[in-house]
């Protein structure tokens, strides 16, 4: 069934979208701000943070609008004194169960959850109270988690769920005890994690991140006695730019070679042939999965 187009009202301005998106889309299309925490389009749509609320003209109460379909003529407030009083009340109850070693975060300045606490001037809890604590889970090879940062926004379990479909972790408990975990609240080492990092990626604070050996590599380096040698993947030539605020897809290997020589390596190579086949095996498994599926959507593209 082919989709209409509806006006509707978004901070006073007029924006004329279809009638499939909800007011969060809507909003971004109009370049108007609404902020998110359990968003991610097309993995997490769930609306349990509440960042997104807005108000609706002719509504009582909030409408959380990562979830609500646009309607004609509907006359949408996203930043009223209302709305960012709720908000910073979310974020206070957020932060009331949150580990807030922030200078010390391997997140700090990266964090979604803090960007949030700048932004909405949220400078002290006013909620304290009783706190869960975790035990920290670092038996994997490559993933550390910490689930004293998590604010179980969920992002996680979507990634694991419906872009890898792997379904390693899942939220276990009830109430307060809620938390996101494995089956048994397990070790990600000892389930059917693939240690993919896709719910690294997805996750807005320090929950889950990677395991840290630089240390080790420095020692290395600096043993007169062992000849070093990095091997780097063709996706960091060009991945690595962003970090230094380069254009997407600026290719940085001569950059990134010299800065490795200086850094102390002795050696340095570059994965080629076996980039190729991983992405021939790639591409193989992304045909047979497609092919495979029955009940696939239009949002697929090709």
């Amino acid at each position: 069934m082919k989709n209409k187009t509806v006006n509707l009202t978004i901070d006073g301005i007029n924006v004329e979208v279809q009638d499939n998106l909800t007011i969060l889309e809507a909003a971004r299309k109009a370049n108007i701000h609404i902020p998110t925490l359990c968003f991610l389009k097309g993995i997490n749509e769930v609306g349990d943070c509440r960042m997104c609320i807005v108000q609706v003209e002719g509504r009582k109460g909030f409408v959380t609008s990562c979830i609500q379909k646009v309607e004609e003529g509907m006359v949408v407030k996203t930043h009223t004194p209302e709305i960012v009083e709720a908000r910073k009340i979310v974020l206070d109850l957020i932060l009331s169960n949150h580990e807030r070693d922030c200078l010390t975060c391997i997140r700090s300045g990266n964090c979604e959850l803090q960007e949030l606490a700048i932004k909405y001037n949220v400078q002290q809890v006013k909620y304290e109270g009783e706190k869960i604590k975790h035990k920290i889970d670092n038996k994997s090879p490559s993933i550390e988690r910490n689930m004293n940062k998590c604010i179980l926004c969920r992002r996680c379990v979507g990634a694991c769920k419906n872009i890898q479909e792997i379904g390693a972790i899942d939220c276990i408990n009830r109430g307060f005890e809620s938390c996101v975990s494995t089956v048994g609240d397990n070790s990600l080492a000892d389930v059917d994690c693939t240690f993919c990092g896709q719910c690294i990626q997805a996750c807005p604070t320090g929950a889950l991140h990677e395991k840290d050996d630089t240390e080790k590599v420095w020692q290395k380096i600096n043993d007169k006695e062992i000849y070093t040698i990095v091997q780097t993947a063709p996706a960091v030539r060009v991945a690595l730019g962003e970090e230094f605020g380069m254009k997407i897809g600026t290719n940085v290997t001569g950059k990134m070679i010299t800065a490795l020589k200086r850094i102390g390596f002795d050696k340095v190579f570059d994965t080629n042939t076996g980039a190729d086949f991983t992405i021939m095996e790639e591409a193989d498994e992304f045909v047979q999965r497609f092919t495979n599926r029955r009940n696939f959507t239009n949002d697929y593209i090709l």
